[in-house]
């Protein structure tokens, strides 16, 4: 019998590297739903190819687009995530989540109910709103797998382990485009140069927050939520190979170091195929990279948003809400070249850091309304912020 799959995000990165691995075995999967913001192109391609008969594109102009060109057809597309009943009608085998940012959230947690099974990209997700993903994952007997490499390798590595024999988790990071560069020249650091990954080719936002190390931030939240682990337990290094991707260190003294190859088929071919007898061809083991595996210390000064980590609330809270909506739209401004990439740390340090801000560390998402009006509210406070200096130091 096909197992039967959803890919929400389908045109994005991660779906289409999952569509490369379903290829070789395409007779296996049926995929009952594809989904895109705007790329109605890719999107009509990938239906076509696999027989997909129901799609989702929530951006309007492209959604009349996409719904005009194939009025002649079958396909029952829709312009939002309110039918997902229509299209289940009892649960599937798989899900992948894969839409990028606070606007995954919600089709994230709609979706659940109508899956056994669902590995989630999307890290506002769990960012924002872990306590209520999981508490809608048990109440719908759904399995979770994450797909970033770090909480993959974790998550791989902790099989048959309860958290409580865990000592420390590492979590390694490359360190960016700018793990060499002089202190002095990150004033001139341009957009081209941070986009510059040396290890991993990824959209604009991620690769902005891969160079800032954001993202490790963000990554150290997610271990925390996911394994139930406390931050005093969770350690960030350097390692400029990306090759090992976590290091566990059990509470008997075995340390275990989990790595593999700089690609992300490998996680997400493996929460594909977590309970099948499947195998994937891999580069050999690379003894140079385990003979230089070269680990260093964050220096706070290359990386100063790794400080954020001291303002982290213990329980999960709106908080890094506020944190991930005021990176996110200081990022857009970077990438529009209205702040420079030094100002993306202090501008963010500036508005976590006020008062009506700083309360919401004590109040819990009861919601995901809750979460996404605080981040629509954030954003523009943000915006407001950063032109009401810019005016000011015009005058």
């Amino acid at each position: 019998m096909k197992k039967k799959i959803a890919i929400i995000g389908s045109t994005g990165s991660i779906g289409k590297t999952l569509f490369k691995i379903l290829e070789k075995n395409k007779s296996k999967f049926e995929i009952t739903l594809l989904t895109a913001n705007k790329n109605y192109k890719t999107l009509l391609q990938q239906a076509k190819k696999y027989k997909v008969s129901n799609l989702i594109i929530t951006n309007e102009k492209s959604f009349k687009i996409l719904k005009n060109k194939t009025k002649d057809s079958n396909l029952n597309i829709f312009n939002d995530f309110k039918n997902l009943d229509k299209i289940f009608t009892k649960k599937i085998d798989y899900v992948m989540s894969s839409i990028i940012g606070i606007d995954g959230l919600e089709p994230t947690f709609n979706i659940i109910k109508f899956t056994k099974n669902i590995a989630i990209a999307n890290k506002e997700s769990i960012i924002c709103g872990w306590n209520l993903i999981k508490k809608e994952l048990e109440i719908n007997n759904t399995k979770f797998i994450p797909v970033d490499s770090e909480h993959f390798s974790l998550w791989y590595g902790l099989k048959n382990q309860e958290s409580k024999n865990i000592e420390k988790i590492i979590l390694t990071a490359s360190g960016g485009p700018f793990s060499a560069i002089p202190l002095n020249k990150f004033e001139k650091i341009k957009i081209t140069d941070a986009l510059k990954h040396p290890n991993w080719k990824m959209g604009k936002k991620i690769s902005i927050d891969s160079a800032t190390m954001i993202n490790k931030l963000y990554e150290v939240i997610e271990a925390k939520n996911i394994f139930n682990i406390p931050y005093k337990k969770i350690k960030i290094l350097i390692h400029p190979k990306s090759y090992v991707h976590a290091l566990l260190k059990f509470s008997n003294g075995m340390i275990q170091i989990i790595a593999h190859d700089t690609t992300m088929k490998i996680p997400i071919f493996n929460t594909l195929y977590f309970n099948f007898d499947q195998k994937l061809k891999t580069k050999n083991i690379d003894i140079n990279n385990l003979n230089n595996l070269n680990f260093q210390k964050v220096n706070l000064k290359r990386y100063p948003v790794i400080k954020l980590l001291n303002f982290l609330p213990n329980k999960p809270s709106l908080f890094e809400t506020v944190i991930v909506s005021a990176n996110d739209t200081l990022v857009n401004l970077f990438l529009k070249k209205e702040i420079k990439f030094t100002e993306i740390h202090k501008k963010l340090f500036d508005i976590i850091k006020m008062k009506e801000f700083l309360k919401f560390k004590k109040i819990r998402p009861n919601k995901v309304n809750d979460i996404l009006d605080l981040n629509h509210y954030v954003r523009l406070k943000t915006l407001k912020k950063v032109y009401k200096n810019q005016q000011c130091l015009e005058l």
